[in-house]
């Protein structure tokens, strides 16, 4: 009877040690918001899309998975040298896995979160249906250490909410560069419920966790 139980309690200190690993902290979420609209003297900024990507990491029990996605175009418009707003596609097709190799599982993983599986599309992002997702910037505001609140509209899968996450922006001359730490969301707000314990029962440590961590880095050149 100690023995099991001890060995329950070890089981559980490892779920909650994995899933709770480096965890990053949490974007704030909320409804859709307006776009902001800059002046027509604002400066233009185009996003250099070779030199611009997004990290992902996903968690579940018995570990982690990590890739990229790339960016498919965006632009940034500043006033006085300062973010003002813009917008950036997110291409969806370009989810790749880079923590498993070539013929041990990477392929397999990619098609599943791409949803190019028979049967199981609908699963994480459907990328027939929704090749793309895109982010609007609603709002900016300064913060200590030189730090940006940057808030915007994330639309995946056909679901819009309004997030905020800090970021370090540099300007230098006609290059800007704009950096996020690594924040999580909540995949279950965008209709990507596969595998979530808040959604389905049963799953027992078959779950995959809600959060999916991103950290964006984004480099643009005045037009």
């Amino acid at each position: 009877m100690i023995k099991n139980t001890l060995r329950i309690a070890l089981s559980l200190v490892f779920v909650l040690s994995v899933g709770c690993k480096d965890k990053a902290e949490e974007a704030n979420t909320s409804n859709a918001e307006a776009a902001v609209v800059s002046e027509s003297t604002s400066e233009k900024f185009t996003v250099n899309v070779s030199a611009s990507t997004i990290e992902w990491k996903g968690y579940k029990p018995t570990g982690t998975h990590s890739g990229t996605i790339n960016l498919d175009n965006g632009v940034f418009k500043t006033d006085d040298g300062k973010l003002q707003s813009g917008t950036f596609l997110i291409d969806m097709k370009s989810i790749s896995v880079s923590d498993l190799e070539v013929g041990d599982g990477k392929e397999d993983l990619e098609a599943h979160l791409k949803g190019t599986v028979d049967g199981k599309e609908n699963h994480f992002f459907d990328v027939t249906k929704f090749p793309t997702a895109a982010f609007e910037i609603t709002a900016t505001e300064s913060l200590a250490a030189g730090k940006t609140r940057l808030s915007g509209n994330l639309a995946i899968k056909g679901q819009k909410h309004n997030i905020s996450f800090p970021v370090n922006i540099t300007n230098d001359g006609d290059q800007m560069t704009i950096e996020s730490e690594p924040f999580t969301i909540d995949r279950t707000k965008w209709n990507i419920n596969y595998g979530s314990k808040s959604i389905f029962e049963g799953l027992g440590d078959k779950f995959i966790n809600d959060d999916i961590e991103l950290k964006i880095s984004i480099k643009a050149k005045k037009a």
